[in-house]
């Protein structure tokens, strides 16, 4: 993909809700196949094992500490809190970037597919028997559900930018992936 896309107006993304980390990790697991099988069609600028590495990543700095340097200002937390629950519950914005961080975002790393998909269910498991003990740098202390939704509504984001292009990937609304409202 030569070209950089504009991701916020990319109008083919797959709509997805992930009602726990096991209906994430099905998905995942789908398009890892599809990737192998050269048949994914990617929608944005990265590639699966990017992607995955970046969710995971976003996933495990709660566990091991945010990167040095990643400050937000207090009036963006502030204005942020007020509208924790709602940032938590309905899908992520694509094209949003943090302000002062190069690229808009950490964890951008170029990664295989295999690479990713290893950091990825290595992360989530993770999430999935433990809290993380730190608090979030945007909405401060959250609950292990609240931390699961979070990382899942981030997780939809990204992976709306991949479709399978397999017939056995086509049908994923069939195995309980709910469309967005």
């Amino acid at each position: 993909m030569a070209d950089t896309v504009d991701t916020a107006s990319v109008q083919d993304r797959r709509p997805l809700r992930f009602e726990d980390i096991d209906q994430l990790m099905a998905d995942a697991d789908r398009l890892v196949a599809d990737d192998r099988a050269c048949s994914l069609h990617r929608l944005g600028n990265w590639t699966l094992g990017q992607t995955l590495g970046h969710i995971a990543a976003w996933a495990s700095f709660p566990y091991e500490g945010y990167p040095s340097g990643f400050r937000l200002p207090f009036f963006v937390k502030w204005i942020a809190r007020l509208g924790k629950n709602a940032f938590i519950r309905r899908p992520m914005r694509p094209g949003m970037r943090i302000p002062r961080i190069a690229g808009g975002t950490l964890a951008t790393d170029l990664l295989s597919t295999d690479e990713g998909i290893k950091r990825f269910r290595s992360a989530f498991q993770r999430l999935a028997r433990e809290a993380p003990s730190r608090p979030n740098p945007v909405f401060g202390p959250l609950t292990h559900e609240e931390w699961i939704a979070l990382n899942l509504r981030h997780a939809e984001l990204h992976l709306s930018f991949f479709r399978p292009g397999s017939s056995r990937g086509a049908n994923l609304m069939d195995v309980s992936i709910h469309p967005v409202d």
